[in-house]
């Protein structure tokens, strides 16, 4: 099982789109243990989406469109539409 995550600094309003097979420990990573510049600059984290694969090749191409220019404005929609409302962002791919 792969899962593709986005978390979200609220406090400095950056987002992270990464990829894992085991979240609990990536997200403890990011906010406890991780000396990545980038992440550990924007601290603290929260998992406010994510999607399930079964293989790493789909789950990756899914990452690299979350990252691309169309999947981070339909990140950012989604934020602005929906997390400020219910600390989340829905799994609704056709938005």
């Amino acid at each position: 099982m792969y899962i593709v995550y986005i978390l979200f600094s609220r406090s400095n309003e950056k987002i992270y789109t990464g990829h894992t097979t085991n979240l609990v420990k990536r997200f403890h990573f990011h906010n406890i243990h991780g000396r990545q510049r980038w992440t550990l600059q924007y601290r603290p984290w929260e998992v406010i989406y994510l999607e399930v694969f079964d293989d790493k090749p789909t789950a990756m191409k899914r990452e690299w469109l979350l990252k691309s220019g169309k999947g981070r404005a339909w990140i950012w929609g989604k934020i602005q539409q929906e997390y400020y409302a219910k600390g989340f962002i829905s799994n609704d791919l056709n938005d």
